[in-house]
């Protein structure tokens, strides 16, 4: 959290970042609604109580929240099944007061095991798919609106084809257009007089000159005038009785349908993930590295989509691509996320018909190039020089995100890390070292610093196989934790199998006590009755030391 409570002080900045983000949220709120098929105007109502409502009541001072393209599929299948929109909206309901609880019960702090290379490989993967959603509009062919995160396309087809489709549907006025936006938005970022106007976002500069160039080309004539289709499309009410029949309100009559209640507990599970994977990524960009308490996260998330589902919107969650857009426009504080919420509420019912003029294209310009800043090169450099197991689950997860979803990805990546985890805790357990003499062989077993109960398989394994006459010397004087298993293991051994098979076995440095932790001498040295039950501990320990265990 920032140390500044003052929601204004940054007021210039803010606004501008608001702006940007106003700008790229539009047309990912309309393609996420349309993706999901419920009423478009759903998505801009998620959208401003993502920024107004979710914007002040969190604390994350650069994440964004809205309708998000990963709950496309379960919202399209629970509104078919459920029978309605009205009936939908209850289970947003639900699932916003599912979240409200999860905050109450403190379970934000999941995110905190999330790894970095998860949480970067999430980032990459959802940067690439931006560029390749946004890649048809830059053409000028708008057929794959489907929102930030989905490969495959309720027509069966996929991102992959979708692109290639392209080329039988080039548009020359969105080509250019799209050219000229990113020409503008890489000026604006790297020429030093303009990076000075931050007031002035680069993105604004880029939609304003879009839909000039448009309105040239349909005023002059133009095969390169680009169609209404290829437009920002919002409704526009003419009365007041066109706007009330855009909003629409639950129908708690089936809150006492299970399948209703089966779908918010889907909706509650799959958002909180979502929200704690963006906030643990917004903390990571934010140049301040302040940090966001989840717990309170998950509650502004729960009353976000219970206000949702009273008024008909889409259920939310925090968004990467509105998040990064935000910190990349230069954001300081949340006021940003909150004036992007008023400025889609009042641009949507004041002026539609303005926003209905810009291109698709020129924000595909912008999405494109904020997807490049989420998956630049550079990033998949870092993980390569830090070795394969920093490479792996970063790459994992970023394939795993791009051709199944987020949550595949993530899962698939955090997976691959405890298999490292487990694997390598297994191998530090011990080293094994052997030497050959005259009169037989003397194998060296050195326990690490800590062994635990994981360590268990790899250390029987070991002296299963150790050959018959043989001398083992087996070393703990680095040691300051091992399980009772492990001493249980190594008491067995000496008192029946090397006896069996004619082993000499020495044991070295085994102690009474061990520390819990790596810690210094004055702390958290605990006798290890701690961890098991004293009488069994007692007549172990008695065994062991018997049997040479101080030697």
């Amino acid at each position: 959290m920032s140390k500044n409570t003052n929601l204004f002080a940054y007021f210039k900045s803010d606004f501008a970042s608001g702006l940007v983000v106003f700008l790229v949220a539009l047309p990912l709120c309309l393609g996420i609604a349309m993706a999901s098929g419920a009423p478009l105007f759903s998505g801009i109502i998620t959208g401003i109580v993502g920024g107004i409502v979710v914007g002040f009541l969190s604390q994350s001072q650069i994440s964004v929240s809205g309708p998000a393209a990963g709950l496309t599929a379960i919202v399209l299948t629970a509104i078919t099944s459920l029978g309605g929109f009205d009936t939908f909206l209850t289970a947003v309901f639900i699932a916003g007061i599912i979240q409200l609880t999860l905050g109450l019960l403190k379970a934000g702090s999941i995110s905190n095991y999330f790894p970095t290379n998860v949480i970067e490989g999430m980032l990459a993967g959802i940067g690439v798919i931006i560029i390749m959603k946004q890649l048809p509009h830059a053409f000028g062919y708008d057929a794959d609106f489907e929102g930030d995160q989905a490969f495959e396309q309720s027509s069966g087809d996929n991102t992959f084809s979708a692109l290639f489709d392209v080329f039988n549907h080039l548009q020359l006025g969105a080509i250019l257009i799209t050219s000229i936006s990113i020409a503008i938005l890489i000026a604006w970022d790297k020429v030093p007089v303009l990076k000075k106007l931050k007031l002035v976002p680069g993105a604004l500069v880029a939609v304003i000159v879009g839909i000039l160039l448009n309105e040239f080309f349909i005023s002059s004539g133009s095969s390169l005038a680009i169609e209404k289709e290829h437009l920002v499309s919002l409704p526009v009410p003419t009365s007041l009785d066109e706007f009330k029949a855009i909003i629409v309100t639950p129908n708690f009559s089936a809150f006492t349908n299970p399948q209703v209640w089966v779908v918010g507990v889907t909706i509650a599970i799959v958002a909180s993930i979502e929200t704690l994977l963006c906030i643990e990524a917004a903390d990571r960009m934010d140049v301040h590295k302040r940090y966001t308490n989840t717990n309170v996260e998950l509650k502004a998330q729960g009353i976000g989509n219970i206000v949702c589902s009273l008024i008909g919107g889409l259920p939310l969650t925090s968004v990467v691509v509105r998040t990064s857009a935000n910190n990349s426009a230069g954001a300081k504080s949340k006021l940003s996320a909150i004036i992007h919420g008023v400025l889609l509420l009042v641009c949507a019912l004041s002026i539609p018909f303005i926003l209905n003029k810009i291109p698709l294209a020129t924000l595909a310009a912008v999405l494109i190039l904020v997807g490049y800043k989420l998956a630049k090169p550079a990033t998949f450099k870092h993980f390569w020089s830090y070795g394969k197991y920093q490479f792996l689950p970063f790459i994992a997860t970023f394939l795993g995100v791009v051709f199944t979803d987020l949550l595949k990805g993530v899962v698939l990546g955090i997976v691959i890390c405890i298999v490292f985890i487990l694997r390598g805790n297994l191998k530090r357990a011990y080293s094994f070292r052997k030497k050959e003499y005259v009169d037989g062989d003397i194998i060296h077993i050195d326990l690490a610093q800590e062994v635990s109960f994981l360590n268990k398989a790899a250390i029987k394994m070991t002296l299963a196989n150790i050959p018959v006459n043989s001398k083992v010397v087996i070393d703990a004087q680095d040691t300051v934790y091992i399980a009772h298993d492990i001493l249980d293991l190594i008491h067995e051994f000496k008192t029946t199998r090397a006896i069996d098979d004619n082993i000499e076995v020495k044991l070295n440095g085994f102690k009474k006590e061990y520390a819990l932790e790596n810690s210094s001498a004055s702390q958290n040295h605990v006798t290890i009755e701690h961890h098991y039950d004293f009488a069994k501990r007692e007549m172990v320990e008695k065994k062991v030391f018997d049997d040479g265990f101080s030697e």
